[in-house]
C-alpha cells in the first residue's frame, strides 16, 4: 500500500512548483551490517506524520508547501539507487525547493549530495550521528553506510562537521585529520554542553544537514540498526541544528536510518516529528528560494 504524503492530514499535498519542501523517500537497504529494517523507514515516517500538528511550537512550516515525491527505486543495488536519488534531488532543485531525503540507510545521502554539489558547488555538511562513517570501504563496498562521509569529503571535496559521534575506528580518526573534519563527539558534548557557535569560523555559509537517527540516545530512538548508548537528547539535538544553521543558508537535509520495530510507534513518530522540526528550523532562518 502506498503511504500517504507527508503531513497530508494537515496540508493538502502541494504541486512541486508550489512547495518549499520536497520529500524524497529513499527506502535503500543494501549495506546494513547489524539490525535490519531501514528500508521501511521512509514509509513509517510518512505514516506517522499524519499524527503531527501543523504548529511545531514556533511556526507552521508546512504552510510553505510540502510535496512528497514518489519513492525512489532502490531495488537494483546501491549505485543504481544513488543515481535515482540524485535525479529526484535535481527535480526538487529545479523548482528551487529544499530536498528532504528520508532514508533508508545513510548511504542514500550521497545521491542528494552529488546533485547539490552540481547546483551549489562547495558547501558544508552538518552531520549528527553515532558513527563517523569515514571508512574508505566497508564489507567490500565504497558506498556503504559506513563510508558515506568519506565519499563526501574525499570524492566531492565537501567540508564536514560531525556532532554526537561515539563509535569510530582508528582509520576514521586519521581521516578526520586528513580531511580537516570538525567534530564535537558525544562525550565532549556531555561534559561541556552545547557551544554557542558549534561550527568553526571558516566553515562554509551554505550547509546541508544529515541526521542519522542513531545520533539520538537509544532511550529516545531505539528503532535504528546500530544504536549506541550515550547519544544526544531530543532538545539538545534540535538546538544544535538551530545554532549550526543560524546566519547560514541551508540547502536541504535528510533523516535516515530509522528501522521501524512493529508495535513501537514512538520511534516512527519521533522521526516524523524530527523531520517537521528541522523544516521549521530552516523556515525560520528565512531561506531564499
Amino acid at each position: 500500500m502506498t503511504p500517504p504524503a507527508f503531513l497530508a492530514s494537515e496540508y493538502a499535498p502541494a504541486a512541486p512548483e508550489n512547495a518549499l519542501f520536497h520529500i524524497i523517500p529513499a527506502p535503500l537497504e543494501h549495506t546494513v551490517s547489524y539490525g535490519a529494517g531501514a528500508a521501511r523507514g521512509p514509509a513509517a515516517i510518512l505514516e506517522a506524520s499524519q499524527q503531527l500538528e501543523a504548529w511545531d511550537g514556533f511556526s507552521c512550516p508546512g504552510a510553505l508547501g510540502i510535496h512528497t515525491a514518489q519513492a525512489v527505486d532502490c531495488s537494483n543495488g546501491v549505485e543504481a539507487a544513488l543515481k535515482h536519488i540524485a535525479h529526484s534531488t535535481r527535480k526538487a532543485l529545479a523548482h528551487n525547493a529544499l530536498p528532504v531525503l528520508l532514508g533508508g540507510e545513510h548511504s542514500a545521502t550521497l545521491g542528494a549530495l552529488q546533485a547539490l554539489k552540481e547546483r551549489h558547488g562547495h558547501f558544508g555538511i552538518v552531520q549528527i550521528d553515532a558513527h563517523a562513517d569515514l571508512r574508505s570501504h566497508y564489507q567490500g563496498s565504497i558506498y556503504s553506510h559506513a563510508t558515506i562521509m568519506r565519499r563526501a569529503v574525499a570524492d566531492l571535496g565537501l567540508r564536514l562537521a560531525q556532532f554526537g559521534v561515539r563509535d569510530l575506528c582508528l582509520e576514521e580518526i586519521q581521516a578526520r585529520r586528513d580531511f580537516n573534519v570538525h567534530f564535537l563527539d558525544a562525550p565532549d558534548l556531555a561534559r561541556a554542553g552545547l557551544p554557542t557557535t558549534p561550527l568553526p569560523g571558516d566553515f562554509p555559509e551554505t550547509v546541508y544537514v544529515s541526521f542519522d537517527v542513531d545520533g539520538l540516545d537509544p532511550a529516545c530512538m531505539p528503532a535504528t540498526g546500530a544504536p549506541v548508548p550515550g547519544g544526544l537528547g531530543w532538545y539538545d539535538a534540535l538546538e544544535l541544528i538551530v545554532r549550526c544553521v543560524r546566519k547560514r543558508r541551508a540547502i536541504g537535509f535528510d533523516v535516515v536510518e530509522l528501522a521501524p520495530v512493529p508495535g513501537l510507534h514512538a520511534s516512527d513518530y519521533a522521526a516524523a516529528r524530527l523531520v517537521y522540526h528541522i523544516m521549521g528550523i530552516l523556515e525560520r532562518n528565512v531561506l531564499p528560494r
